[in-house]
């Protein structure tokens, strides 16, 4: 991927993650597929831990596949954005992660 490619691959994502509803939550490989490349869910969450922590992007709602947290180093500040907007955590677990996963391409 050239540097136009990188950029509209990070802004595609950031579209994406900007759309996930408070209370909701959704994967790496969601946003992947999402976007049209459904084996970059790695790239995903790069895009996603560069991510500023003063821009206007909800990234705490992106966790893996499982319903993990997976912020390094953030978990409690993840956990406790999420627990803000009513999605329960436990042991760095979402709870509930089928009722509470939001799959962009059945929603949007």
């Amino acid at each position: 991927m050239n540097l136009v490619e990188k950029q509209a691959f990070r802004q595609a994502v950031h579209d994406i993650v900007c759309l996930v509803p408070a209370g909701r939550a959704t994967s790496y490989g969601a946003i992947a597929k999402a976007i049209g490349f459904p084996n970059f869910s790695r790239m995903v969450g790069k895009v996603m831990s560069q991510c500023p922590s003063d821009a206007n992007i909800p990234a705490h709602r992106v966790v893996n596949s499982q319903g993990f947290l997976s912020a390094k180093g953030t978990f409690n500040t993840q956990q406790q954005r999420l627990e803000a907007e009513g999605v329960a955590v436990k042991n760095n677990k979402i709870q509930k992660w089928k009722v509470v996963f939001w799959n962009p391409i059945d929603e949007l």
